[in-house]
């Protein structure tokens, strides 16, 4: 993946752009309701973030998986078509940005696949705390990745992993995929894992990684983001560095809901600095809107390429 520009903005979070527009989430799927749903929303917020001088965006599948459509009832088939469409709608809205740009940058497009806690969707990928098999985290990882591995998308994007189980698996997996990915873990300080094991030993897990080009860290809070960097860079030496932290407010799961504030303003200060410790990618998840992203975007184009 060397020949990708860097620093390389990435999106920020999708669930925000969604709910300034008025939609109602507090539903198992997420974001991913949409897809179904009200899917030209979806699209406006991809391009919300393009015109904010994103060059690359995910897409609205985090919370899309193929059990998580089982269990409400959908047909398997189905549930393949609703994950495909997350990533159609991210293309869509790429073409659209460009045929109306102009000299529009190089945008790329990340299908994003969240972890199991995702799926149970009771804030567990904030903690890691949920009892499953090696065999079964496989099989719940492999079936989205099989179904995506021919997509048009340019990377695999697996965010927020909480646990080193799951990146264990994950890491196997990704041996046999042709398709570049990133892995970004979900952190509770800058030492541990939001399941309590190390940040080193994660980090350690892809150092040589053929499929993973990227490593890095998300939905966690921007307060970490420097120390963490160091450690990534220190265990995994030879990978680039993702980092798209949240606003730093505080989810509660029981009333989905945030508390705190967030300044974009604040935001660009630090994304200068883990740019200048090593960051090469760098974006925002929850809480963190067009604002931001169009700050870092302006900051960087005042700056050479890595």
């Amino acid at each position: 993946m060397e020949q990708l520009s860097y620093p390389m903005v990435l999106d920020g979070g999708l669930s925000n752009v969604l709910e300034t527009m008025g939609c109602n989430l507090e539903h198992p799927l997420w974001t991913a309701l949409l897809i179904q749903t009200n899917p030209e929303l979806i699209i406006e917020a991809h391009m919300a973030y393009l015109e904010a001088g994103a060059t690359c965006i995910t897409s609205s599948g985090y919370q899309a998986s193929i059990e998580g459509y089982l269990r409400l009832g959908h047909r398997k088939t189905n549930a393949e078509l609703f994950i495909l469409k997350s990533l159609e709608l991210c293309l869509k809205a790429r073409q659209l940005f460009i045929d109306k740009a102009h000299n529009s940058p190089v945008i790329y497009v990340a299908a994003s696949m969240g972890p199991y806690g995702a799926f149970l969707a009771d804030g567990s990928e904030y903690t890691g705390a949920y009892s499953i098999s090696d065999e079964d985290l496989h099989l719940f990882h492999k079936s989205r990745i099989d179904l995506l591995q021919p997509s048009n998308a340019d990377f695999f994007a697996f965010e927020t992993i909480p646990s080193l189980q799951e990146l264990r698996v994950l890491s196997e997996l990704l041996n046999a995929s042709s398709k570049p990915s990133w892995i970004s873990f979900s952190c509770r300080d800058e030492i541990y894992l939001n399941d309590g094991h190390k940040i080193s030993e994660a980090a350690a897990l892809f150092a040589n990684h053929p499929a993973v080009f990227a490593i890095g860290v998300n939905c966690t809070a921007p307060k970490y983001i420097t120390e963490i960097i160091g450690a990534l860079k220190k265990y995994a030496p030879d990978k680039r560095i993702i980092v798209y932290p949240n606003s730093g407010e505080v989810y509660h799961v029981k009333s989905k809901s945030w508390f705190g504030v967030t300044d974009p303003k604040g935001f660009e200060k630090m994304a200068l600095e883990w740019n200048e410790k090593g960051a090469d990618i760098i974006g925002g998840c929850c809480r963190i809107g067009p604002e931001h992203i169009s700050r870092i975007s302006k900051l960087f184009q005042q700056q050479s390429p890595l």
